[in-house]
C-alpha cells in the first residue's frame, strides 16, 4: 500500500552514548531514517543523549533534543510537539526498551502517538527469552534445550536438569551483555548472578551450549504486506562461542550448502511473517551443526542492528533508508531500488565479490580486562574489506587494522613453538587468526588447527594456500621475482610492504611498487552494484582490486 498520509510528524529515538556493544552503527541508521522520512515531507524530531553523532546535526532533523533517554524526556517532547508516530527501531536495544517502558506507563496512548515499524508484542516476542522460545516451538522451529529462570534458585535447577556446558542469555540486553558460557559447577554461581543482574526484567535463559556449531546471520527486510527479502547472508569465521560482533565475519556465506541455505531462508521468512506488526529491517541468527546440517535459531533482532550496517556497506543496499519508508506504510515493490533507479526495492542482492569484517579491540587501554572472546561483545569498532576472493579480502582487512600487521601476519619478536601455538589458538582471542597463520607457517596441519579451533576446514585451507604462496615468494629476491608471480601475489591481497618483508635480501616497499608499476600491475576499481552487473548501477561506490 502507499504511504500513510496521516503521519505528518515522527519521533526517532537514538541509541544514547557510544559504548562497547552499541556503537556508531546506530548513528548510521538514525541518520538514514531521518533523511528518508524528510524526503517524504514528514517532520522529524529526534532525541539522543549523545551530541557526538551525525544524527544530532541540525541539518539532519527538523528538531533535535539532546536529553537523557528516559520516559520524562519523551513526555516533555510530546508536550511540546504534535507527534503522530514514534520510530524506535533505529536506536538499538536502548530505543526498543525505552519504547516498551513508555508503553507500559501509558504515555504513547495518553498523547495519541503510535509506534511504527514494530509493535510491543513483536518486541516482546523477539526479546523476552521465554516468549521467544515458546513462540518458536509453536512454529515448529528447532531450538536448543533450555529453561527460563527468574531467580538464582531457578537457574541452578535449570542447570541441573540440562547439564553442562551451558549458555546464560539475559532478556532485553544488547551486545550479549550479561551472557556467558558455563562449563562446570564452579562457574555457574557468578555467571548466573551476573546474567540476572544484567537483564532489566531479571530474567535469563539457561540453554544447552552448542559450542563448535557454525554461526550464520540473515539480514532481512519485511513490509506490512508480508513481503520478505533476504538482503545479505553472513557467515562467522569463528564457530559458536564468540559473539558475532567479536567474530571475523564473511559475506556472502562461503561454506553453506544450498540445501542448508534454503532451509535457513525459508525458516527466517516463516518466523518474520509470524512476528506480528513489523515493517523494517531485521536480523535472524542461526547455529548449524556441521556434521548433520541441523539448524536452530539463536535470536532475532526486530530492528536494524550492527549487522544491518555491515550488510548495507557490503551490498550497497540502504537497509535503514528503506526500513524507514516501510515503517510509514510503503511496500517493498512500491519503492525504487536506490542503486539501479529502475528496478524495485523488492529484490535480493547478488554479490560478485567477497566482504570480510574484522573487529578491532582496545585491550591495551583497559588494563586488567579479560581479552578472551566470548558471548559478551568487547570490540570497539571494525574494519571491512572487499575483494574478488576471500584471500584478497582477508589480507586487505588485516592491513587496515593499524596493529602493524602486514597483511595476514604480525611479525612478532617472540618465537612460539608449534605446540605452544596449538594451545594458544584453542582459546578465542583478538589475534587468533594471526597465530593460526603462524602455526601453518611452522608446519602445523590444517586438520590439527581445525580440531583445536572448530573453525571450518575451508577457511583454514584458504589461509594455508596463502602460507604456501608466501613460502614460494620467499625463494626470490626483488630482482629475480617473476612478474607472473608478482601479479598473482597482488591478486591474493599481498601488500607491497608485505612482499618487501617476505622477499630475500634487503628490499623496500618502494622497490616492490616500482617493479609492479613498470610491469603494468596497477589497481582497477570495480563497482558495488548489488546485482552483479545484471542491471546498470548508478551509484559511485567502488572497491579496488588487482584483477583485470
Amino acid at each position: 500500500m502507499p504511504k500513510d498520509n496521516s503521519i505528518k510528524s515522527v519521533l526517532i529515538i537514538g541509541s544514547g552514548p557510544i559504548i562497547i556493544g552499541q556503537a556508531c552503527e546506530f548513528d548510521y541508521s538514525g541518520t538514514q531514517a531521518a533523511r528518508s522520512l524528510r524526503e517524504e515531507g514528514i517532520k522529524v524530531t529526534l532525541i539522543n543523549s549523545n551530541p557526538a553523532t551525525i544524527m544530532t546535526d541540525p541539518l539532519m532533523s527538523d528538531k533535535v533534543y539532546l536529553l537523557p533517554l528516559t520516559p520524562e524526556s519523551i513526555e516533555k517532547i510530546l508536550q511540546e510537539n504534535d507527534i503522530d508516530a514514534v520510530l524506535p527501531t533505529m536506536g538499538g536495544q536502548t530505543a526498543l526498551n525505552l519504547a516498551k517502558e513508555i508503553e507500559e506507563q501509558g504515555i504513547w496512548e495518553k498523547y495519541n502517538v503510535r509506534l511504527i515499524g514494530v509493535d510491543i508484542k513483536a518486541i516482546d516476542k523477539a526479546e523476552d527469552r521465554d516468549l521467544f522460545r515458546n513462540w518458536l516451538i509453536e512454529l515448529g522451529v528447532p531450538v536448543a534445550p533450555a529453561m527460563i529462570a527468574n531467580s538464582f534458585l531457578e537457574g541452578k535447577e535449570a542447570a541441573q536438569k540440562i547439564g553442562f556446558p551451558l549458555v546464560i542469555r539475559p532478556s532485553f540486553t544488547l551486545g550479549g551483555t550479561g551472557g556467558g558460557f558455563v562449563h562446570n559447577k564452579e562457574e555457574l554461581d557468578s555467571k548466573l548472578t551476573y546474567g540476572l543482574q544484567a537483564s532489566p526484567i531479571h530474567e535469563v535463559l539457561v540453554e544447552q551450549a552448542v559450542l563448535g556449531w557454525k554461526e550464520y546471520e540473515l539480514e532481512l527486510l519485511r513490509d506490512s504486506a508480508d513481503n520478505v527479502a533476504i538482503i545479505c547472508s553472513i557467515e562467522n569465521f569463528d564457530p559458536m562461542g564468540v559473539h558475532t560482533g567479536d567474530s571475523i565475519t564473511v559475506a556472502p556465506t562461503m561454506t553453506l550448502s544450498d540445501t542448508a541455505f534454503q532451509l535457513m531462508r525459508n525458516t527466517a521468512i516463516e518466523v518474520m511473517r509470524d512476528l506480528g506488526n513489523f515493517s523494517g529491517g531485521c536480523n535472524v541468527q542461526f547455529a548449524l551443526n556441521p556434521e548433520t546440517e541441523e539448524i536452530i535459531i539463536i535470536e532475532i533482532n526486530p530492528r536494524v542492528s550492527r549487522s544491518s550496517a555491515l550488510a548495507s556497506k557490503a551490498t550497497g543496499y540502504p537497509i535503514a533508508k528503506i526500513a524507514a519508508k516501510l515503517a510509514i506504510g510503503y511496500n517493498l515493490d512500491e519503492l525504487k531500488n536506490q542503486i539501479t533507479h529502475t528496478t524495485s526495492a523488492y529484490f535480493e542482492p547478488a554479490l560478485d565479490y567477497v566482504i570480510v569484517k574484522i573487529p578491532r579491540w582496545n585491550f591495551d587501554k583497559f588494563k586488567g580486562a579479560d581479552d578472551t572472546l566470548g558471548l559478551q561483545m568487547k570490540s570497539v569498532g571494525e574494519v571491512m574489506a572487499i575483494g574478488r576472493s576471500f584471500n584478497e579480502a582477508i589480507q586487505k582487512a588485516c592491513q587496515s587494522l593499524e596493529n602493524k600487521a602486514l597483511g595476514l601476519g604480525i611479525y612478532s619478536e617472540k618465537e612460539y613453538k608449534a605446540e605452544e601455538l596449538i594451545e594458544y589458538i584453542k582459546i578465542p582471542k583478538w589475534d587468533r587468526i594471526f597465530k593460526i597463520k603462524e602455526a601453518l607457517m611452522r608446519g602445523v596441519t590444517v586438520k590439527t588447527i581445525c580440531q583445536a579451533t572448530r573453525i571450518d576446514k575451508w577457511f583454514i585451507n584458504q589461509l594455508n594456500d596463502l602460507c604456501i604462496f608466501e613460502r614460494n615468494i620467499a625463494q626470490y629476491t626483488i630482482d629475480t621475482l617473476p612478474i607472473e608471480l608478482l601479479k598473482e601475489a597482488k591478486k591474493e591481497g599481498f601488500g607491497d610492504a608485505q612482499l618487501a618483508k617476505v622477499l630475500q635480501g634487503k628490499c623496500t616497499e618502494d622497490q616492490v611498487y616500482e617493479k609492479r608499476k613498470a610491469a603494468g600491475i596497477t589497481r582497477v576499481y570495480k563497482m558495488v552494484d548489488t546485482c552483479s552487473a545484471e542491471f546498470e548501477a548508478k551509484t559511485p561506490y567502488f572497491y579496488s582490486t588487482f584483477e583485470g
